[in-house]
């Protein structure tokens, strides 16, 4: 027979470190923060094409309120859908486009931590889109300096392959129908 939770001992938290870790709510907290502030230096790129659009702005807030412990998930996931919305609107400005989507993975950091590496890849997508190659090693930089050491294997990723080729403006318009 099964004891009852109460009765459990659990061991110490184990170090964050792998794909799989689950890093403890405070950790989760921290990389939520962390991605709204990479998402926050590129929203600019968004404001500038879009700037009555508010949805990815709402969502760096929703991240920061969600990491204060203000906001649940629920409405969270709901900011993150609203900025990836936002992000189709702009499909034929890249920068833009990946500024709101670095504020979509922001906020979805509330769901899974590991979307705060999404929000660091799509600020450093806005950052070449928009500037060069310099900018993009100050970026990051500045994204390493601010995130925690034991924290960098969950939310700093590493560059994919193909990252610093031009970036592929996909078309809003559907070609003729066919039969």
């Amino acid at each position: 027979m099964a004891r009852p939770a109460s009765e459990i001992q659990r061991g110490p938290r184990r170090p964050v470190h792998g794909k799989s870790a689950k890093p403890d709510l405070e950790d989760h907290r921290l990389l939520a923060r962390w991605a709204a502030d990479c998402a926050h230096r590129v929203l600019h790129h968004f404001e500038a094409r879009a700037p009555k659009d508010d949805r990815p702005r709402k969502a760096i807030e929703a991240a920061r309120a969600w990491a204060r412990g203000e906001i649940r998930y629920k409405a969270a996931r709901a900011a993150a859908l609203d900025a990836h919305a936002a992000a189709r609107s702009v499909l034929d400005a890249p920068a833009a486009c990946a500024a709101a989507r670095a504020a979509g993975h922001a906020v979805a950091t509330a769901h899974v931590a590991r979307h705060a590496a999404g929000a660091a890849l799509y600020a450093d997508k806005a950052v070449i889109a928009a500037a060069s190659e310099a900018a993009l090693e100050k970026e990051r930089a500045w994204q390493s300096r601010r995130l925690p050491e034991r924290m960098r294997e969950i939310g700093f990723p590493l560059l994919p392959v193909n990252f610093l080729r031009p970036p592929k403006l996909v078309s809003t318009k559907r070609g003729p129908k066919r039969r």
